[in-house]
């Protein structure tokens, strides 16, 4: 079964038809919400929304440890997470969909693994590729079929929040070899590692990064939202052909 995590302007699909919701406890505390069953196009699909279904969970107090060991109890084995990101890249301007290959750790103070006790053997997991390869090579195909534009790969910062950065942090994670930036990338991508999950993000460029393009001189948050609104109509478009792809 494919999973789905929204991210900010996600937080409900309106292409999916609800058969039901699941509250969740788990080992490692509550969830953002509600797990939301249902299908599109007869595929079945679980959904949540990152930052809760009012989007008032900030991106430092997500429980990622718990959303993600739901979605794997109740079944998922694909989890394709949607999140909003600020452009680095000369190419990534608000409105761009963008399929990341790459990640660089930028948080801290999070949990952000599932073996940190002495209950369980230690575990090391490879994470050269943070990104499940066919997961993200479906993505693509998916937006193809959609006649969505679709950018293949880039490297995502994953930076605390719930703050927007400096232009000097820009600066840094650009000479870094980032070429986006966002809040929820991590640890979610390498909790989804350790439970054995397929994940690949699709991650919507909503504004300019700090220091460039339209933000040279401060991003216009209030552009943010309508940009985002936006892109996700596209969004549900790929998410709508891949769900019908061989392999959910």
């Amino acid at each position: 079964m494919l999973a789905i995590i929204g991210g900010t302007g996600l937080t409900q699909l309106a292409n999916l038809q609800i058969t039901h919701r699941q509250v969740m406890r788990t080992p490692y505390g509550e969830p953002s919400g509600a797990l939301t069953f249902g299908t599109i196009k007869q595929h079945e699909v679980v959904f949540i929304a990152r930052h809760g279904y009012g989007h008032t969970i900030p991106p430092h107090r997500v429980n990622y440890c718990a959303n993600l060991w739901a979605l794997h109890n109740q079944g998922a084995n694909s989890v394709v997470a949607v999140a909003s990101v600020g452009g680095i890249r000369d190419d990534l301007n608000p409105g761009v969909i963008v399929v990341p290959d790459q990640i660089i750790d930028y948080t801290y103070g999070r949990k952000f693994t599932f073996f940190d006790g002495l209950d369980r053997p230690l575990t090391h997991i490879d994470f050269t590729h943070p990104y499940c390869p066919r997961l993200r090579a479906r993505i693509l195909d998916a937006a193809r079929d959609a006649n969505e534009k679709c950018v293949d790969g880039g490297a995502y910062a994953a930076v605390q929040g719930p703050r927007l950065e400096t232009a000097a942090e820009i600066t840094r994670y650009e000479r870094d070899g980032a070429d986006m930036v966002g809040m929820t990338g991590m640890p979610e991508a390498s909790l989804a590692k350790e439970l054995g999950l397929s994940y690949a993000t699709i991650a919507v460029v909503v504004n300019h990064a700090a220091g460039r393009g339209s933000s040279l001189d401060a991003v216009h948050l209030e552009s943010v939202s309508a940009v985002a609104q936006s892109a996700m109509a596209h969004v549900r478009n790929i998410l709508e052909c891949l769900v019908g792809c061989d392999g959910d």
